[in-house]
């Protein structure tokens, strides 16, 4: 029994030490300000410091990587995430959007903010200030409703 824990514990830490050896990928591009969502719309400065603390990290073609994010596999599973994030909505390319793309993803991020669907609770856990307040909710949903009006 003894030597079976043993040896289990050994080829999980060869494992752990093994799987450092993949390369972390990161999601770092070159910025084309004139696409990023924040530079396209006049949006207020509070809410520019919400939208990059709660979104742009898995939403943009930038992210800011916590001291995890460099070990395996946490940076596989938080790069899957991001992959996803993007393929919704990416803000980083909102301006590129065709204007009926950008109607339907500010819908869309209206209705998720509204629902408490993001940010997601399990990014909030590891990201306590990406949470939402009431208030930033409301400053947010008024926004998003004024610039949907636009289209």
């Amino acid at each position: 029994m003894k030597k079976t824990i043993k040896t289990g514990t050994i080829i999980i830490i060869i494992f752990i030490v093994g799987i450092q050896f993949i390369p972390t990928v990161s999601n770092k591009q070159p910025v084309k300000i004139s696409n990023d969502f924040i530079t396209i719309y006049d949006v207020p400065k509070g809410i520019i410091t919400q939208l990059k603390t709660s979104c742009y990290d898995c939403h943009s073609n930038n992210t800011i990587y916590p001291w995890y994010g460099k070990l395996q596999p946490m940076n596989m599973l938080m790069s899957q995430h991001i992959v996803e994030g993007k393929d919704k909505l990416n803000l980083s390319e909102f301006g590129a959007y065709s204007d009926r793309r950008k109607k339907s993803k500010l819908k869309s991020m209206i209705s998720q903010i509204k629902d408490d669907e993001m940010p997601l609770s399990s990014y909030t856990l590891l990201h306590w200030d990406a949470s939402l307040t009431e208030k930033d909710k409301k400053d947010i949903l008024i926004y998003l409703d004024k610039l949907l009006s636009s289209y």
